[in-house]
């Protein structure tokens, strides 16, 4: 075997052992890419106590319940699904009803989602992609509604 075919061959096999270690952290680190879990997912995918995650969804309507020292309770919807969300600290000024939050924390035993962080969209007719994909998914995505079209469109009538 000449230098040169060894070479060729050396780089080649280098080349395809890098292939299957990003093919093997890629399948590994699957579920962990995730920008958020809606709360008809988490529900699906029984995430266990305890599991650190992002959950996205709107704010429902008629259900942000502001107590003492900073706390708040409200629920997190995808239109199927609900999630009651504990969350002690200051909201971010576009926090309100009817509108797109990322809030990442942990679920207790209970069901109940404790929150270290929200995120919350930056204007009227933002919606994260992630959000508007998992609202389509569900059947509750009008085209050319804003996070403001999506609220109403869930309320009862």
């Amino acid at each position: 075997m000449t230098r040169k075919q060894r070479r060729l061959t050396l780089i080649g096999l280098g080349l395809g052992i890098l292939g299957v270690a990003a093919a093997l952290i890629l399948v590994a680190l699957k579920d962990s890419i995730v920008f958020f879990n809606s709360p008809t997912d988490v529900v699906e995918k029984r995430v266990p106590p305890g599991t650190r995650i992002r959950l996205g969804g709107l704010v429902k309507t008629g259900s942000v319940v502001r107590g003492a020292d900073l706390k708040v309770d409200f629920e997190v919807t995808d239109g199927n699904q609900a999630i009651a969300v504990s969350y002690a600290g200051l909201l971010p000024d576009l926090f309100r009803e009817g509108q797109g939050v990322v809030a990442e924390g942990t679920l207790d035993g209970g069901g109940h989602f404790k929150a270290d962080t929200i995120l919350a969209k930056h204007d009227e007719t933002y919606m994260p992609k992630e959000v508007a994909d998992a609202l389509k998914k569900q059947g509750h995505w009008k085209e050319g509604a804003g996070a403001a079209g999506m609220a109403a469109q869930s309320q009862p009538k």
